[in-house]
């Protein structure tokens, strides 16, 4: 059975699940017809982990802080999604999250997501201990994110394949965990997730409740398996890491075709948020970049909405 992207956000994983396996009353068709405006649709954004080199935890001579990143997006990037990293926040305290939130409600952005990316945690050992160290340490990251008002957060696939009893179990203690904080957990191909179209979708129907997928368009093993994988997931995306390689002057993407990522998306129902990773050591040429990634969006976007409006 196929459902919708806009179904599957706006019923909840639950109904999706239930409606793949066959064991769900159906949806009547008042509710079916209603429209739910997202205020994320068509908007635009980063991920920190594309400031690697431009980012410092403290002022530095020609680097920004977090602080400083919701007016450099707005005022000089004319975008207002801002994706974060664990490594690109200072701290943790109450004090310092909320300077952190305030500058991105000045500055007119929104914050959405947090990627778990603390190293060395493993929530599918088969030590317990190992085990239940990550969990605390991703549940203090969940905590994180719910102070600062974030719709989502993203543990970090590892590479090895884990034993997936256990990699389920754990996900759903977060996914309970987030869902008592207003924080849905997200699945991104990553890993040893990035050479089976499928990953994603099997592991988001395993894990059953409190997850949606953020898809990656840069992280799988071969352009077959990006554009079928992104034909899969997208459906049960929130979220997307619009992630671009090296380019050319222009925009130009040899490494694989960014628009044909962008229209897989679009044609499963996904408005966005687009959120671009894409890094440079030098500051104006990433900046010059990304305006071109935005630049291509939007303009991908207003042909896409006009094409959709002649149907």
């Amino acid at each position: 059975m196929e459902l919708s992207r806009r179904s599957f956000i706006h019923a909840g994983t639950g109904t999706f699940l239930s409606a793949v396996l066959g064991n769900s009353s159906q949806t009547s068709e008042a509710q079916s017809k209603q429209q739910v405006v997202n205020p994320l649709d068509k908007a635009l954004g980063i991920t920190t982990s594309s400031l690697t080199y431009q980012m410092s935890s403290i002022p530095a001579k020609g680097k920004f802080t977090l602080l400083e990143l919701p007016h450099i997006l707005r005022n000089e990037l004319g975008m207002t999604v801002i994706d974060l990293n664990t490594s690109t926040l200072a701290k943790t305290d109450q004090k310092y999250l909320d300077q952190v939130r305030d500058s991105a409600e000045k500055a007119g952005c929104i914050l959405t997501n947090l990627k778990m990316n603390q190293r060395n945690l493993d929530m599918n050992s088969t030590d317990a201990t190992t085990r239940n160290k990550a969990l605390t340490a991703y549940k203090k990251s969940i905590d994180v994110a719910a102070h600062l008002g974030l719709k989502w957060a993203r543990p970090l696939p590892l590479v090895k394949r884990p034993d997936m009893k256990i990699h389920v179990a754990s996900y759903r203690k977060l996914c309970e965990y987030g869902a008592e904080r207003n924080v849905q957990l997200l699945v991104e191909n990553y890993g040893w997730m990035q050479n089976d179209p499928e990953s994603v979708v099997k592991l988001v129907k395993a894990i059953g409740g409190n997850v949606a997928a953020c898809p990656d368009t840069g992280n799988w093993d071969s352009n077959p398996i990006r554009y079928a994988g992104l034909k899969k997931t997208f459906p049960i995306a929130v979220t997307c890491d619009f992630k671009a390689r090296a380019m050319g002057p222009r925009g130009e993407h040899s490494l694989y075709d960014l628009k044909r990522c962008f229209e897989i998306g679009w044609n499963a129902g996904f408005r966005g948020p687009w959120c671009f990773e894409h890094a440079n050591k030098d500051q104006r040429q990433l900046f010059r970049e990304l305006s071109l990634l935005r630049d291509m969006l939007q303009g991908w976007m207003k042909e896409a909405a006009e094409n959709n409006s002649d149907c």
